[in-house]
């Protein structure tokens, strides 16, 4: 098993993936709060953390290794590329999951004639560019953006910036390999057949990830629930992160 996993807290199991190019640590501003309710597994996708690359590297392959960690039948929350891990493992491994929590996720992240709810293919090619050019501080400045509506963001910042240097930076054939699955990823024709409760939880000022994806899984899922946080952009457990938790518990109704 390649996949690093930092397990924490007492109750029920929580699995938490992160987004692309960043590690488990972008949960850490929640664990001392979730730790209290969900006994927390952190996983560092493959390549990136402290988790070694794996080959081949595609969708399915990272979803395999990630369900690998999964103890049991549990609950996943996936952030952004971590809810399109979340929802291949739901689909590939339907007996590995018990419910979903997809955060500023969506089947499709680039736009196309027939999807509108995605970023623009010159944006994603721009962003791809800086990122060669200078990966820890595009990083960073995205982090910085996302938390700038906490109430503590000053403190959020300082302390996802320490995070960030406690865990080997990835290469940039991880970088690369994982752009490409963002890329070239479209999955709604089989959104249908995730068959677990599943809430989505989504900023209404997203520029990513429009909130009008959020609504088109909304209407494919059959057992789909919705929670919009105003004002929030492509991080809203790090900008919103009381009413992230609220939700979080509202859904999962832990055992207090």
């Amino acid at each position: 098993m390649n996949s690093h996993v930092e397990i924490t807290g007492q109750g029920q199991p929580l699995v938490m993936l992160h987004g692309w190019g960043m590690h488990s640590g972008v949960w850490h501003p929640l664990v001392k709060r979730l730790a209290q309710h969900y006994l927390l597994y952190l996983v560092d996708l493959p390549g990136m953390g402290g988790s070694r690359p794996i080959e081949p590297c595609h969708l399915h392959s990272i979803a395999d290794e990630v369900a690998q960690v999964v103890p049991g039948v549990s609950d996943i929350v996936g952030w952004s590329l971590g809810g399109l891990v979340a929802q291949r493992i739901a689909l590939n491994q339907p007996d590995r999951v018990r419910r979903l929590v997809l955060v500023s996720s969506t089947p499709k992240f680039v736009s196309s004639p027939d999807w509108q709810a995605g970023v623009d293919p010159a944006n994603f090619s721009a962003f791809a560019e800086s990122v060669n050019h200078d990966y820890k501080a595009t990083i960073l400045q995205f982090l910085t953006l996302q938390c700038m509506k906490a109430k503590d963001s000053r403190y959020t910042i300082k302390q996802l910036r320490k995070i960030f240097e406690t865990k080997p930076t990835p290469t940039q054939t991880t970088l690369q390999r994982a752009l490409h699955i963002l890329l070239e990823t479209d999955i709604r024709e089989e959104i249908p057949n995730i068959r677990k409760p599943t809430l989505l939880i989504h900023g209404d000022r997203d520029t990513l990830v429009p909130v009008q994806a959020a609504h088109w899984m909304m209407q494919q899922l059959s057992m789909g629930f919705l929670r919009v946080i105003s004002g929030a952009a492509h991080a809203p457990f790090l900008s919103h992160s009381d009413q992230f938790v609220a939700a979080l518990n509202q859904f999962l109704e832990p055992q207090v």
